[in-house]
């Protein structure tokens, strides 16, 4: 008798009561959802893909896979504006997985479910010969119109990060056995920001008509904000020592300045990068309170194009590597 978990019993037993909250996702018992979209908003629609060994290690706990594919998703709704209601899992378990793996996968993604108040809406389950693949597709909504995109940063307008940068990166040193130059604290702090993104769902919705141009920070900060710059047709200037560092990190640049480069282009933070003018830092200190998060200005948006990144001194930094690509399997 086979000990692998049925598709169907699996669904009905682990994933169909994520979907309780969400008349139109019908029990899971079809093979689509219906979705509606209130009259003046859009629905924003993302997806990101996790591959073991590729964005979370082989033995991470399953739970902490599971809450880190919502969060990363979520963190792409939070850069547009928009306030997430449900999501879709695309799952390719491999064919030895355990019922003890999937349900306590099934325990991670019910926490997180429940904590951001959105609804499990369907998906598909198959099993593969190859390494664990999950998909998630999220869906947000926000006011007609009024979206964060990338395109609209303007030359002058001042360059925001919530949280701190590095950490995730960092975090994956950590949670690989590296960074003994730190203690034991700090390391397993930054493995945590690694496996447990903090995706920025309340602020990013409050930023909507505050913000010009934004995105998250989940390739490399000169990457990322690279990109935002070309959407936008301008350049930038980041002052290095502006960007927020949390203590782990700056433990460990401390203790080996070359890891200053991993914290600008690591990538795996998952804060939210945007412009906006300098008429509305009063207001961006605001919602930072109201919103219990921190936010620095850590430079401005300029003519030109590129990313340049100056040391205290105003001098250029050299980064050979601006931060990940995943077709080549490494950091750019």
């Amino acid at each position: 008798m086979s000990t692998q978990p049925d598709e169907f019993a699996l669904i009905a037993d682990l994933f169909a009561p994520l979907s309780a909250s969400y008349p139109g996702a019908l029990g899971l018992t079809d093979d689509a959802a219906l979705l509606e979209v209130p009259a003046g908003q859009q629905l924003v629609v993302t997806v990101d893909a996790m591959v073991a060994g590729v964005h979370f290690l082989p033995d991470d706990p399953p739970d902490l896979v599971a809450r880190k594919l919502v969060r990363v998703n979520l963190s792409d709704l939070a850069a547009k504006g928009a306030v997430p209601f449900a999501v879709l899992l695309a799952a390719s378990f491999p064919t030895d997985v355990s019922m003890a793996w999937l349900t306590a996968f099934a325990a991670g993604l019910k926490q997180d479910v429940e904590a951001f108040a959105i609804a499990l809406i369907g998906g598909d389950t198959v099993s593969t010969p190859g390494p664990l693949t999950l998909s998630l597709t999220a869906f947000g909504r926000v006011e007609a119109g009024r979206a964060l995109l990338r395109r609209h940063a303007q030359v002058g307008d001042r360059l925001w990060v919530s949280g701190t940068i590095g950490d995730g990166a960092l975090g994956l040193l950590a949670a690989q056995g590296g960074l003994d130059m730190v203690s034991a604290d700090h390391r397993a702090a930054l493995a945590d920001r690694y496996r447990l993104p903090r995706p920025r769902t309340l602020l990013g919705p409050r930023l909507v008509g505050v913000a010009r141009a934004a995105m998250d920070v989940s390739d490399g900060l000169v990457q990322d904000l690279g990109h935002l710059c070309r959407a936008s047709g301008v350049g930038a200037v980041v002052e290095a020592d502006k960007v927020p560092m949390s203590a782990a990190a700056r433990a460990v640049v401390a203790a080996d300045q070359s890891r200053l480069a991993t914290v600008l282009t690591g990538g795996d933070d998952y804060e939210l990068l945007f412009t906006a003018p300098r008429e509305g830092t009063d207001l961006l200190l605001t919602l930072a309170r109201e919103t219990d998060t921190s936010l620095t200005e850590i430079g401005c948006i300029t003519a030109g194009t590129g990313v340049t990144v100056l040391d205290r001194d105003g001098l250029a930094i050299p980064l050979p590597r601006p931060g990940w690509r995943h077709f080549r399997g490494e950091p750019a």
